[in-house]
């Protein structure tokens, strides 16, 4: 029996580029950005340099969009001349239109054919649903067990945000002015998670320093007590916004943390940023996969 080829697609959310892409054999949508009325398309036609350049431009309008579903369709259909079936892994659906919008495609014109996974994940977390489900392709599963699997598995991952500015969740409407002026003031630096669908508040820091060991014993607390592993069990990552000179030191500190772990980073997803802004750092766990076969 001949068996089936599965594609694996993603959006840029994932952290992937389409350079890497296409060293990993997967497909990457890029995600549509606007700024002053000017439509960008992340990795193509927008760089990280040139995002980073408008959103701390106090003049400049930002806003981002889902891909136009005809878009996606054309991407879908490129893609089965090739294969057989694709599995679609786009970004939480708590966290964008994206996932529910691209699902109702699926199931009208492409189903059978097309299977969209409501994985929760983002970032460099999306990232590593991706490479799961690249290898469970290879190992010869078709795409309704890879969508079932990754479905079962998308809470098995924690992230941990501390941003360096209270402005761009103020202006993104996720706290309020009075909240904002307070922290700036008393210099917080507040510590965010995401444990399935949204961007919530998790903690409180008056610096880096503490922000970040925070995080550091968030992440630990989540490997022995909530997923009752080893680290060695666990990928431990890490993600900025903006300059990589800070996102290295912090990678240091977690690599002498985690000496065993090989530890990767990445920069944060450009629809993250753009409501936490440049200087943010952040952590992540995510449970290995254990069974391919």
């Amino acid at each position: 029996m001949k068996q089936t080829s599965v594609a694996i697609m993603t959006d840029s959310n994932s952290g992937i580029t389409q350079a890497k892409a296409a060293d990993l054999g997967v497909f990457v949508i890029p995600m549509p950005f606007y700024i002053n009325d000017t439509l960008y398309y992340e990795d193509i036609t927008l760089s990280q340099e040139q995002f980073y350049t408008a959103l701390t431009d106090e003049n400049a309008r930002i806003s981002t969009s889902m891909p136009a579903l005809g878009d996606v369709k054309d991407a879908w259909d490129k893609a089965l001349k090739n294969y057989d079936e694709i599995v679609f892994i786009p970004m939480s659906s708590g966290l964008s239109g994206m996932c529910a919008a691209t699902a109702a495609l699926a199931e009208d014109e492409y189903a059978g054919k097309v299977f969209v996974v409501n994985n929760q994940r983002i970032s460099v977390t999306l990232r590593l649903s991706v490479l799961d489900a690249k290898a469970l392709a290879e190992s010869g599963r078709d795409g309704a067990y890879i969508k079932d699997y990754l479905e079962r598995t998308k809470f098995d991952s924690s992230i941990y945000i501390t941003v360096d500015t209270l402005k761009y969740l103020k202006r993104g409407g996720r706290i309020t002015p009075a909240a904002a002026a307070v922290g700036t003031i008393l210099h917080i630096k507040p510590v965010l998670q995401i444990q399935g669908e949204k961007l919530d508040a998790y903690a409180k820091a008056q610096s880096y320093k503490r922000a970040k060991e925070i995080m550091l014993h968030a992440v630990d607390k989540d490997i022995h007590e909530r997923f009752n592993l080893e680290a060695a069990d666990m990928w431990i990552a890490a993600a900025y916004s903006g300059g990589r000179e800070m996102a290295d030191v912090w990678l240091d500190e977690i690599k002498k943390i985690y000496p065993k772990n090989d530890v990767f980073m990445n920069p944060l997803s450009l629809s993250v940023a753009c409501h936490i802004g440049p200087g943010a750092l952040a952590l992540t766990c995510t449970r290995k996969m254990s069974d391919i076969g």
